[in-house]
């Protein structure tokens, strides 16, 4: 019904105006006696064979919904009811900013894409803090950022404000260093910077009483070369795995209009599924299979997800596979695994 019937009417409206009503919609769906239970038993897998334990955690299924669907943390037990083994939350920065200028969200029907320059527009990180305070069982990872304005020398203050902020309420972190969207953000996916801010997150995480594991997430457009570095920085600095990929400023083969196809910003969805799986592939052979890696990029369907986790990946996640194929495309990944 989704697919033709649902999914029709939505894409007649605005991209961002549409993930609004949905936010809105599934807040109220929820108000109504038992429909959270419902939802659950209709979409949601309780088989033990689902249970994966990765960097420390026993997820109840390996299928989790990507960071920026939810960035404020205002529908993770919600979300969670269709069938997710873990929510992750932001990309968070430590002041709320309204990100770039709309419109900034592009549907590439044809190439089942989306085009966003959102520009990391969040709440804040103490917004998003004070909501996750209400978490009972739903595995949360905390994305965390810079904020636009913070030049790059200082943004390892900014990740320790998020970091600190968020640590009482998350169960892993995963440090975005890759969005195409905040100026000059990817130069901190170099060697030495990105060994720098993960070092200080690590000093800070070692001084817990019980740390928790952080995650970096990649580029799926970083040469060979470049990921041999992201692998050396994970055993230097012993972070606890990799989520590949980001969105790609790539824009091949594409068979939508040009007046979408240019458009600035990262793309995601089908065309970055075999990206993604290369680099899932490339960083799991290169290493040896030293860290988790948790699968992201073009995840609409079960044998989407059955490549990413057969090149490497431990965990996937899903963001625009869930806007093209539904709630259903959760339930049936995890049906077929």
């Amino acid at each position: 019904m989704y697919k033709r019937i649902i999914r029709p009417i939505l894409f007649l409206f605005d991209p961002e105006s549409v993930h609004y009503f949905s936010f809105t919609a599934i807040g109220l769906l929820h108000r109504i006696p038992f429909m959270g239970v419902l939802i659950k038993a209709l979409y949601g897998s309780k088989k033990p064979s689902l249970k994966r334990k990765v960097f420390g955690i026993q997820f109840p299924n390996p299928v989790g919904l990507a960071a920026g669907f939810d960035k404020d943390a205002k529908r993770f037990k919600e979300l969670s009811n269709f069938g997710f083994g873990f929510i992750e939350i932001g990309t968070v920065t430590p002041k709320p900013q309204g990100g770039n200028s709309k419109p900034r969200l592009f549907r590439l029907k044809k190439d089942m894409g989306i085009i966003n320059r959102m520009g990391f527009n969040n709440e804040g990180v103490v917004a998003a803090a004070k909501r996750l305070q209400h978490n009972k069982n739903v595995i949360i990872g905390g994305n965390i950022g810079k904020n636009k304005n913070t030049p790059n020398e200082n943004a390892q203050d900014d990740y320790l404000i998020c970091f600190n902020t968020l640590f009482d309420v998350v169960d892993y972190f995963v440090v975005n260093v890759s969005s195409p969207n905040t100026p000059n953000l990817r130069d901190l996916q170099e060697k030495e910077p990105l060994t720098k801010l993960l070092n200080v997150l690590q000093k800070r995480n070692s001084e817990k009483s019980l740390r928790k594991p952080i995650l970096l997430k990649i580029a799926p457009d970083l040469t060979d070369s470049q990921l041999d570095d992201i692998i050396d920085i994970v055993e230097v600095t012993k972070i606890d795995g990799v989520i590949a990929t980001n969105t790609t400023l790539a824009r091949n083969g594409l068979q939508s209009p040009d007046t979408l196809t240019k458009q600035a910003g990262g793309l995601s969805g089908k065309p970055l599924t075999k990206r993604s799986t290369e680099v899932i592939r490339y960083l799991h052979t290169q290493s040896k299979g030293a860290f988790p890696i948790v699968g992201v990029g073009g995840i609409h369907t079960p044998n989407d997800a059955k490549e990413k986790l057969a090149a490497g990946a431990s965990l996937i996640q899903l963001y625009t596979g869930f806007v093209y194929e539904g709630p259903a495309a959760v339930m049936n990944i995890n049906n077929a695994l």
